[in-house]
């Protein structure tokens, strides 16, 4: 017992000095259970075969797959419009989103979602994710308690309570206490707690598409070879090939894009041609969106008998019509030892080769309009293609240089597809099979993330990028932790003399004790484990002083869900820990005034709603 106090207080004192990452902390604190013979192998190794940790991983598959799809960066783009410039509403908005929808979804399950949506958001009108990610991961902890399903510490007590032949509680009972704290907190947060969040500088702001495409626009002076062609009735080109025409060789025309305004699937005609070929059939009615200069271009619907569509502001054409979850764009530089410097390539042909198309070329800030150059180092080359051809080209970085981040950018596209479609189906499934309870929670969310990879909505290799390794790896390794101080007996045993003495005083101070004890609990341990813990001590204590034990279960409930002052107390708040650039000591500047304000409205609130 007196190992596994050092253990916890070295732990506890080695995450608020921070030189360390929490996962190592986590991991130095798992070894050292086993070292000193505190837990055989099975049970120090236990957290990691943990179905909570599976279910972590799983969910940053799913937010990964929200993200890719689109549906970030469009509900993104919802908060920004309500919030406007305001940083103040940003945060309301994101704060009540996350106590709502982690009332019928997990509390992970619902940072995940938010927690891409909210970094944007704060990005883009000029705020930090630092000023906001707490609050995400506070109102998702605190939302919980709308529902008896909306947090595993609700379920615990409930249980306990059946099993100890007590009536339990009904499935919203739980929000005559949790709508009220959802309320406070969104109220500490307009009025105190923003002042108090900390503005930590990260890395993790996302691409603006709008300024990068008007830079490229500006650089590439693309907005004059731009154009979309109708094919009439009567042009030679119906029913021919692409390559039957040597667009390129007898007119300097490129074909970039055909949209079929007359798909036939069954035919095997696609709506959109991202990328045509020799071999791809022009048919009646199709928009042809083709690159060359205006002279050419007039040539072209002479000959051809083509009608001229009118173009969006160049911007939106190509965010609209060139880019999507399927298709990007992106800047490549020639290298200074790259083996294409000094030899005369005709450009087209050669980006061909990579699947991918040439859009623009530059050279020292001026467009270079010839169709064969001879490379030079620096030489600047905007390119379209498949998300994956163009990451396959950091494969020749000694030649070739990636600009920017065409994964970041992806994530930017708001125009929906099916797959989009499929991403949103796999999270509506994952929340049934939870709210029903067809499966465990770890299976559920498997699943979902399961469909999302199946489908492609993000590829394995990102998947994995997407996973907070650092929060799995942390929580894994901090899980025995609350598995050793109930074996070692340390838990009971303080918490018997705690609650047998505050007994013997009042009920309102037994009920403040159990809420104390809770939360100390719950800062270091998992909430789960607290609440099994605390549940059944509770229960033999209000028995044996003729009391309810309705309000501390209550009580239990609460205060397992109010793990505000450290990183390691709930899986959300280590999972915006690194994305916000939290330090141990930020959660409890935030949390303490916060967690004193929740334990004044619990025996307040608790005692009138269940009475003793």
């Amino acid at each position: 017992m007196t190992l596994m106090l050092a253990i916890l207080t070295i732990t506890i004192l080695l995450f608020i000095w921070g030189k360390y990452t929490p996962d190592i902390v986590a991991l130095l604190s798992m070894i050292s259970l086993y070292l000193f013979g505190i837990l055989d192998l099975n049970e120090t190794l236990s957290g990691f075969s943990n179905p909570t940790v599976l279910m972590i991983a799983a969910l940053f598959i799913i937010g990964e797959g929200l993200s890719q799809t689109g549906w970030t960066a469009l509900a993104g783009q919802k908060f920004i419009k309500m919030a406007g410039k305001s940083a103040t509403k940003l945060l309301l908005i994101t704060t009540l989103g996350s106590g709502l929808l982690s009332g019928v979804v997990s509390n992970t399950g619902t940072v995940a979602t938010l927690m891409p949506v909210t970094i944007s958001s704060a990005w883009s009108i000029g705020t930090l994710p630092s000023k906001l990610l707490m609050p995400v991961a506070f109102g998702s902890n605190t939302g919980g308690l709308l529902t008896l399903t909306g947090t595993p510490p609700n379920i615990i007590v409930n249980n306990t309570m059946l099993e100890s032949g007590l009536e339990g509680f009904s499935f919203f009972e739980f929000a005559l206490i949790g709508l009220p704290l959802l309320l406070i907190a969104l109220l500490y947060f307009r009025f105190i707690g923003h002042r108090l969040l900390p503005n930590n500088k990260t890395n993790n702001k996302p691409v603006d598409i709008s300024s990068t495409l008007h830079k490229w626009i500006e650089a590439y002076k693309v907005d004059n070879d731009y154009y979309r062609l109708r094919v009439r009735s009567v042009s030679p080109l119906l029913n021919t090939n692409i390559g039957d025409w040597n667009f390129e060789k007898d007119h300097n025309v490129s074909i970039l894009r055909i949209k079929r305004r007359h798909p036939n699937r069954l035919k095997g005609n696609e709506p959109f041609i991202e990328f045509p070929t020799n071999n791809t059939e022009i048919l009646y009615h199709d928009i042809l969106t083709v690159k060359g200069d205006t002279e050419a271009i007039n040539a072209l619907m002479i000959k051809y008998r083509l009608g001229l569509l009118p173009l969006e502001p160049i911007a939106d054409e190509l965010r609209n019509n060139l880019i999507n979850q399927e298709v990007g764009m992106t800047e490549i530089i020639v290298t200074p030892k790259s083996v294409l410097v000094g030899r005369k390539l005709r450009l087209g042909n050669f980006f061909k080769r990579f699947g991918v198309q040439l859009m623009a070329a530059s050279r020292n800030n001026h467009p270079l309009t010839e169709n064969e150059i001879t490379v030079k180092a620096g030489d600047a080359f905007l390119i379209r293609g498949i998300w994956s051809d163009i990451e396959q080209l950091k494969d020749h970085h000694e030649n070739l240089v990636i600009c920017g981040s065409p994964e970041g950018m992806a994530k930017t596209v708001t125009n929906l597809t099916y797959k989009s479609y499929i991403a949103l189906i796999a999270l509506v499934l994952m929340i049934g099979l939870l709210v029903f309870k067809v499966v465990p929670g770890a299976i559920a969310a498997l699943i979902s993330a399961g469909v999302i990879l199946i489908s492609g909505c993000v590829p394995i290799t990102k998947a994995y990028k997407g996973i907070s390794w650092i929060s799995v790896v942390m929580i894994a390794a901090m899980i025995p932790m609350g598995l050793a101080l109930q074996k070692t007996g340390t838990a009971e045993l303080i918490a018997n003399g705690l609650v047998q003495t505050l007994g013997s005083l009042h009920p309102i101070v037994l009920l403040g004790g159990v809420f104390l004890l809770t939360t100390t609990f719950s800062q270091v341990i998992n909430n789960s484990a607290t609440a099994v813990l605390m549940a059944p001590i509770v229960i033999i204590a209000a028995s044996s002083l003729n009391l309810s034990a309705a309000p501390f279960m209550i009580a239990v409930a609460i205060s397992a869900s109010t793990a505000f002052l450290t990183p390691v107390g709930t899986t959300t708040n280590a999972m915006v820990m690194t994305s916000g650039g939290y330090k141990f000591i930020d959660y409890v500047k935030v949390g303490a005034p916060l967690l004193l304000i929740f334990l004044i409205i619990t025996l307040v609130l608790v005692p009138i709603i269940w009475p003793f």
